[in-house]
């Protein structure tokens, strides 16, 4: 499953440069699906939605972090545990029940967002 970042994130941005994926993002701050991925032009991710890669998209959370699930991958096939609940001094990166993924999903993830 992919992990999402509760409202009791203080803002510290610890977990942002830990993520393989450059799924996380400041809050109000616009993401993109090339960012830290091989992704080019239009693609449609796991979940659907269809983007241009380099289009800016609406942040999740316009308060604190957030991750964006469409490029989570919980850091399987990079770390053995996800790096933002590692380094969260507070633990409010945490699995995701709306978004319930296998490990074989997570690595299938990874390697479309990087190309593999």
């Amino acid at each position: 499953m992919a992990i999402k970042i509760t409202d009791e994130c203080i803002n510290c941005g610890a977990c942002e440069p830990e993520c393989p994926n450059n799924a996380i993002y400041e809050g109000a701050v616009d993401w993109k699906a090339s960012d830290g991925t091989s992704l080019k032009g239009k693609v449609v991710m796991k979940s659907g939605l269809t983007v241009d890669a380099d289009d800016p998209q609406e942040p999740v959370s316009d308060d604190v972090y957030f991750i964006v699930t469409d490029k989570c991958t919980e850091c399987i096939g990079f770390h053995e545990e996800p790096q933002c609940a590692a380094v969260c001094p507070v633990d409010c990166c945490i699995p995701d029940d709306d978004h319930v993924e296998s490990e074989e999903s997570l690595l299938e993830k990874k390697a479309f967002l990087h190309g593999e």
